[in-house]
């Protein structure tokens, strides 16, 4: 089974392969939502964009991004915050809702936002 270390909070689970980042996260006690998103959030289906980690290590272990997921991060009109905080992290932003796990991975919940990306500004 695969291994998923929480790096924020110091705690490893291990889920299914082919599991949902968010769903297993919930169920071990990790809060993948911040501020008023704890209360207002859509129910696990990409629309919302607060449930924002950053894989740290194994990023060819997690499902590839798929159109929903994409589209949140790049509609500047839609969400500038999803935007701002992709900058830099393309690879590694992910919604983890959108997420399936499918080996060992480190995640770092409220990833920070990025107001000053390499390429935005330069």
């Amino acid at each position: 089974m695969p291994t998923v270390k929480f790096v924020n909070e110091k705690k490893s689970i291990e889920v299914p392969e082919g599991a949902n980042l968010r769903k297993e996260a919930m169920k071990a006690g990790v809060e993948v939502y911040s501020g008023i998103h704890k209360v207002l959030h859509c129910p696990g289906i990409g629309c919302c964009g607060s449930c924002r980690v950053r894989i740290v290590k194994g990023t060819e272990n997690v499902s590839r991004q798929g159109w929903r997921e994409k589209l949140r991060f790049l509609a500047f009109v839609l969400d500038p915050f999803a935007f701002f905080h992709r900058l830099g992290q393309e690879e590694t932003l992910r919604l983890s809702c959108q997420t399936r796990v499918r080996g060992d991975i480190e995640v770092e919940t409220h990833p920070p936002m990025n107001w000053h990306g390499d390429r935005f500004w330069g």
